[in-house]
């Protein structure tokens, strides 16, 4: 399944390369979300599947270093091409670099589909009413300035949700197993896996209006200020991974989300200067890092072997809706401190306002995301069907 989520991102990324429309650009976009979204997923279930459990921490502490990685290079490689040999480029970069990985799959161990998933089948109005759900809610939050859509978009996506749960609940072969869902300490993980992505995201939206409309500083230096968490990233990733090997995932756990709600207080606080900004981000982005080994683990520690693609989907959902929330209601959140309809055009000082209003809201979900995990027992109970 992951070499085939490699092989459909690349065929996605050539498509788009060679789209002759916007919407054929679009449909290539799909094909690359259907390939990208098995790649995230079952890179972490594999890890957990292949690794020793001495081991695992160190593992996903590696995944975040490779993934830091990624967010500071693609941006900057991605600008060059564009500028360079076209956007087309960039799509076709992503084909081949696909195509390459497709190579190092063949060093992945071989697995044995589990007995329990042999033969299973898939709900489709389980699929169906799971992605009406999702697909609405984004529209909802992505339109958040526009009330006269957000409530009836809401209002569907909460009823797509509801039936999706009373169909799943009687479903032979669901979805999303729902029992995985009532262990507290996974709920746990991926409640607080959304609230601090939701934080990360509004690092990176609020950030380039906070540095150049509320700082002054040029887009370039802005750049090369905001550049400085994926850097820490790509150095704190593995040894986050090893903090768990040695302590346990609950200590760290909670370690790491001590330091993203330290460094989201200080954004919110500190005096509006550029070194303000550097001292946060220290905080926070191995804080991050930290957090996400640990939850990882905790996530998927002694979840049974035909539970643990679903596992990292679930990871991978919660984040992704993380993600959509920290883009839209933190953008509406930091024109709203700003009390402007335009941040292109508002004063330094109303954006300075937005942004601390932003990243205080942001603290305030990294103490949720702590009570969310606070009642986690020492070890996860396993989960089977």
């Amino acid at each position: 399944m992951l070499t085939g989520g490699i092989a459909t991102f690349a065929a996605g990324s050539a498509a788009c390369a060679v789209a002759p429309s916007l919407w054929a650009l679009v449909a290539g976009r799909v094909v690359q979300g259907a390939g990208g979204a098995a790649m995230l997923a079952l890179t972490v279930a594999l890890v957990r599947e292949s690794v020793p459990p001495d081991r695992v921490g160190s593992a996903m502490g590696l995944l975040g270093s490779a993934s830091a990685v990624g967010t500071a290079a693609g941006p900057s490689i991605g600008g060059l091409l564009v500028q360079g040999p076209g956007w087309r480029a960039a799509f076709v970069a992503l084909a081949v670099g696909a195509a390459a990985t497709l190579l190092l799959a063949r060093a992945l161990p071989a697995s044995v589909p589990s007995r329990t998933s042999a033969g299973s089948g898939l709900d489709p109005m389980g699929v169906l009413l799971l992605t009406a759900t999702l697909v609405l809610f984004a529209l909802a939050a992505t339109t958040a300035t526009h009330r006269d859509a957000v409530v009836p978009l809401a209002g569907t996506a909460a009823a797509c949700l509801f039936g999706f749960v009373v169909i799943e609940r009687r479903s032979a072969h669901p979805v999303i197993e729902l029992r995985l869902l009532r262990d507290r300490a996974r709920a746990g993980a991926l409640t607080a896996n959304l609230l601090v992505a939701t934080i990360m995201m509004t690092t990176l939206i609020v950030a380039p209006f906070y540095l150049t409309r509320g700082l002054g500083l040029p887009i370039a230096a802005a750049g090369a200020v905001m550049a400085v968490g994926p850097l820490i990233s790509m150095v704190t990733g593995a040894p986050s991974g090893r903090l768990v090997d040695r302590f346990g995932s609950p200590t760290v756990l909670v370690c790491g989300l001590a330091l993203v709600f330290a460094g989201t207080t200080v954004l919110a606080l500190a005096w509006a200067h550029v070194a303000g900004y550097l001292c946060a981000i220290v905080i926070l982005t191995p804080g991050y890092q930290v957090f996400q080994a640990a939850n990882n683990t905790a996530m998927m520690t002694g979840v049974d072997a035909a539970q643990q693609g679903l596992a990292g989907a679930l990871l991978t959902l919660s984040r992704n809706v993380g993600l959509i929330l920290g883009a839209s209601v933190m953008g509406a959140l930091l024109a709203a401190g700003a009390a402007t309809s335009s941040l292109a055009t508002a004063p330094s000082d109303a954006v300075i306002s937005g942004s601390r209003l932003s990243f205080a809201v942001g603290a305030a979900l990294a103490l949720a995301a702590l009570a969310a995990t606070g009642t986690r027992p020492r070890r996860s109970r396993p989960v089977s069907r």
